[in-house]
């Protein structure tokens, strides 16, 4: 993640926001047409700008492209694939880019992905406004809307916290290191390790009184819940989390990101400060091995799905 700076980032945070009124002709444009001075080939299109996020809540259709699903942002670089499927390191890694995840070919408003886990998906590409394209994968019948930016002008920071959820998932488990002096005792004192599960229901999490585990997997967890991340109105950059025990009472924490792999929890109710950090992290896709992940974080799409307007016209 890149250094916050609130001056840059509420600029960028509008030019988000300007990104998603256009967004909103999606559904009722399909014919947007940019002129005769402005047409270009496909892969002048997709390479007019170094990033395109995906911005998962405008998809159409009720399949699923694991590779787009899971992915933050694409890049299209001379024929390779690059994605930032994770938080951690965003913005960083690969110069901004993420990291490679397979090639591509581009033709006739139709582009052509080998992906390195999914293998080969098509898709027929749509120019929606100046910086939104749709890929339309005519198998399963499904648009994603991707939005260009460039990296000197992307709120990585924005989007980092926008999706703080998927950031505490990329570890195997949190390892608490620092409890303050002031504040006074209560239950969570003990709790040492905090887990919070992908895949699933999206939204669990385990918690242990261990101490001093060195290996992740060697962690006994004794409670499990489900855990939410919540806004706080006025400041991005922190946020509301609950630890919703099965059997106990809530835990509600102030939650703000010290650093890629460090967060701080404040606990109103006792006035402590707690310091978690993450140990294990998991890479998205593919593993140090280049295998896949057994986990699967995938983003869940928050609108409704909806079914997808956009004719097939492949052969069939």
């Amino acid at each position: 993640m890149k250094t916050i700076k609130l001056l840059s980032g509420f600029a960028l945070i509008a030019l988000l926001f300007t990104s998603c009124y256009h967004e909103e002709v999606i559904y009722d444009d399909y014919n947007y047409n940019p002129g005769p001075s402005q047409t270009v080939s496909l892969n002048q299109m997709l390479n007019s700008y170094e990033l395109w996020y995906v911005d998962i809540n405008q998809t159409a259709g009720y399949g699923e492209t694991p590779f787009l699903q899971i992915a933050f942002t694409v890049s299209f670089r001379n024929g390779t694939l690059y994605a930032n499927n994770n938080l951690v390191g965003f913005g960083s890694q690969g110069n901004g880019y993420g990291i490679a995840v397979g090639d591509y070919d581009a033709y006739n408003m139709i582009l052509d992905v080998y992906h390195d886990i999914d293998g080969y998906q098509t898709f027929d590409v749509y120019q929606v406004d100046y910086n939104t394209i749709e890929l339309y994968n005519p198998y399963n019948d499904t648009s994603y809307f991707l939005n260009g930016y460039q990296r000197s002008t992307f709120d990585y920071d924005f989007v980092f916290y926008d999706n703080i959820h998927y950031f505490l998932q990329e570890y195997e488990a949190w390892e608490k290191t620092y409890t303050s002096q002031t504040g006074a005792l209560n239950e969570f004192d003990n709790e040492n390790y905090l887990q919070f599960l992908a895949g699933g229901n999206d939204s669990e999490f385990r918690s242990s009184q261990d101490m001093n585990i060195s290996n992740p997997n060697n962690i006994y967890w004794d409670y499990t819940g489900v855990y939410g991340v919540g806004n706080i109105s006025g400041n991005m950059y922190l946020k509301t989390l609950t630890l919703d025990y099965d059997y106990f009472a809530n835990e509600h924490f102030e939650l703000s990101v010290i650093n890629d792999q460090r967060v701080e929890l404040y606990h109103p109710s006792s006035g402590t400060t707690y310091q978690f950090t993450g140990r294990g992290y998991i890479q998205f896709m593919k593993n140090a091995q280049g295998k896949q992940t057994e986990t699967l974080k995938k983003r869940k799409q928050k609108t409704p799905k909806t079914e997808n307007l956009r004719e097939n016209t492949r052969e069939k």
